[in-house]
């Protein structure tokens, strides 16, 4: 299974939801807290400029927020990327 990260904060209902979707896939993954201004940049960085949470990353591949993994996993897109 592919090595998933999600940057959050801990009162985002975006990041609760995009957890839980993880969470009932049985997906492990990595939460990076992003109330840390370097850590924050990291992100923004690695999402393209993005600086809303969560960023989600499937390995090298970024999927966006919970609506953008949301709508992947309507149209039968995440679980393969899950499977890498």
């Amino acid at each position: 299974m592919a090595k998933v990260e999600i940057y959050t904060t801990p009162t985002c209902p975006y990041c609760h939801a995009a957890k839980a979707l993880l969470s009932d896939k049985g997906v492990d993954y990595t939460e990076i807290t992003v109330l840390d201004p370097d850590l924050r940049e990291k992100m923004t960085q690695r999402a393209h400029g993005r600086r809303t949470v969560p960023q989600i990353f499937v390995g090298d591949t970024h999927v966006g927020g919970y609506d953008d993994m949301a709508a992947l996993d309507r149209q039968g897109g995440l679980d393969p990327l899950l499977a890498r």
